[in-house]
C-alpha cells in the first residue's frame, strides 16, 4: 500500500485527555515524523501538528482513534501525491 504525508492538526480543549493523546501517538511513533504542541494558555487548550508518513488506513485508524478521544478535535490535510 502506498504511503501518503498527511498534517494531523489536534486541539485539545479537555488537557486532561493529554495521557490518552500521547498513547495514541506513542502507538503510531514509527510514522510520525515530526511533532510540535504549543499550549496556549490565555484559552485554555493546548494545539499539536504531527506530521506522519504512513498508509491511508494507518492515518485513518490513528485520527479516528485521537478524534474519539473526549475534548479533543482532530482534522486532517493530506499531500496530492504518495511516495
Amino acid at each position: 500500500m502506498e504511503n501518503r504525508i498527511a498534517l494531523i492538526g489536534i486541539i485539545v480543549e479537555n488537557l486532561e485527555s493529554s495521557n490518552k493523546i500521547n498513547n495514541v501517538l506513542h502507538e503510531f511513533g514509527k510514522f510520525i515524523v515530526g511533532r510540535m504542541g504549543m499550549p496556549y494558555r490565555e484559552k485554555g487548550i493546548s494545539i499539536i501538528s504531527v506530521i506522519v508518513d504512513a498508509p491511508n488506513d494507518i492515518i485513518s485508524t490513528m485520527t479516528g482513534r485521537l478524534g474519539n478521544i473526549g475534548g479533543v478535535s482532530v482534522n486532517t490535510q493530506y499531500t496530492k501525491y504518495g511516495r
